[in-house]
């Protein structure tokens, strides 16, 4: 008798627990980050966001008792990992959004699905199934209509066509890290400990490049903005991304991605309370799309 199937990705608690979690905080981090570029230079709100991160990310290692020396090999890993996420995408991300409404620049960033994929295919030899092809396609049809309800409606100030190619870069750059941290090196060394060193790494990149770009750290802001500071170092960092470079890890660079999907989708119900946020018919059917292309995707019976 044939052993039983074994459940679809999504339907593991190991990974549906994760996934949700990265879902719903990344959600929510969209319209906080818009408290962090009015009054101190996104350079210095990214610096700030990651000078709290890092010293809590090594408390967590070390509380969990993971191993903190790494080889040269992996420093030099950490050293990548941590310009192209904690340094380039963030400084990217939170440039486009001044030029730029959060809700774009998360649909965009969503369209990261087909970077991680592709890359994951080219690096770390992660098949591109059919199934997931055709989940793709559909959930990049959903994330082009809210693309283009969001470019209808949105107020956007600046110049716009730097925006774009702002969030772009910021996709990439994270696309490029998701990939690299799980190659053969990073998973010979403790999964806490590598995110700890990158998150140093970053942080030594972002304090330079405040410095080079703003200037000197401007004057303290209020508490407000500390409090929104300290729910993305915390939240928004040291509890996601151990959890995503799993998720990476355990499912693959592609439908790891598929976080985005949700992410978009969180945002904008954020965004409906809290911003007024006005659905339309495009919304609902981009909305609806996304969703129908992520479980298509994500029901694969290997990982």
């Amino acid at each position: 008798m044939s052993a039983p199937a074994p459940p679809h990705a999504l339907l593991r608690p190991r990974v549906a627990l994760p996934f949700l979690t990265i879902s719903l905080i990344w959600g929510s981090t969209w319209f906080v980050i818009t408290g962090q570029i009015h009054g101190v230079p996104p350079q210095w709100s990214v610096a700030y966001r990651f000078m709290l991160a890092t010293p809590a990310m090594f408390g967590l290692a070390m509380a969990t008792r993971s191993r903190l020396a790494m080889p040269a090999r992996a420093h030099l890993l950490a050293v990548a990992v941590g310009l192209c996420q904690f340094a380039g995408n963030y400084s990217l991300v939170y440039q486009a959004e001044r030029h730029l409404t959060s809700g774009i620049v998360a649909v965009m960033v969503g369209i990261m699905i087909v970077p991680n994929a592709v890359l994951g295919r080219l690096v770390l030899e992660q098949p591109i199934t059919r199934r997931f092809a055709l989940g793709s396609a559909v959930a990049m049809a959903g994330i082009a209509l809210l693309l283009v309800n969001e470019a209808r409606g949105a107020r956007v100030g600046g110049n716009v066509g730097a925006g774009v190619w702002l969030a772009i870069g910021a996709m990439l750059a994270a696309s490029v890290s998701n990939i690299i941290q799980a190659n053969k090196t990073g998973r010979s060394v403790p999964l806490l400990a590598l995110i700890a060193w990158s998150m140093l790494y970053g942080t030594a990149f972002d304090i330079g490049l405040a410095w080079i770009m703003a200037g000197p750290p401007p004057p303290m802001p209020g508490e407000a903005y500390w409090f929104g500071t300290a729910y993305l170092a915390f939240a928004g960092s040291v509890v996601t991304f151990p959890l995503y470079y799993g998720l990476i890890r355990e499912i693959g660079a592609g439908r790891a991605a598929y976080h985005n999907v949700l992410v978009v989708i969180v945002a904008m119900l954020i965004s409906t309370l809290l911003e007024g946020y006005q659905w339309t018919t495009l919304a609902v059917a981009g909305s609806a799309l996304s969703l129908v292309g992520l479980l298509v995707a994500l029901r694969a019976k290997s990982v």
